[in-house]
């Protein structure tokens, strides 16, 4: 790795507060533990996928960046996030649709991170039991 050159580097967490001036910056002036507090209180109707993607793309801490991954009610907007190995997961296991086999068959074979391949193989197994059955 040259010098300057940070891919594949892990970057640090932070404990907030963080803005960025972007929907849902708020959310991130709160701690660690109202943050998670705010993320598991939504509604599952909500419509906050904004703010939580927000969180996603933040340097907060992986779990509280999962979490916010998994109330995203757009699967699909996670797709931009491949190469991030803690939001990969949360990723591919919510897809279930014929039509996500293409990306799941795309992150087994690009994926850096052998847990996001891993749970794709698992989601593409269990998608094609599903179609198989209908």
């Amino acid at each position: 790795m040259g010098q300057g050159d940070d891919t594949g580097r892990r970057v640090g967490w932070s404990p907030g507060p963080n803005t960025h001036g972007e929907v849902g910056h708020e959310w991130l002036t709160l701690s660690d533990d109202d943050l998670l507090q705010r993320i598991e209180a939504l509604a599952t109707n909500h419509d906050d996928d904004q703010a939580l993607l927000t969180v996603v793309r933040s340097h907060r801490h992986f779990f509280i960046r999962q979490e916010a991954a998994k109330r995203v009610t757009d699967h699909a907007l996670l797709q931009a996030h491949p190469d991030d190995r803690h939001i990969g997961q949360i990723l591919v296991r919510r897809m279930t649709r014929k039509e996500d086999l293409a990306y799941l068959e795309h992150l087994v074979t690009t994926s850096r991170y052998l847990e996001v391949r891993k749970a794709a193989e698992a989601q593409l197994q269990r998608v094609r039991a599903l179609h198989d059955e209908a």
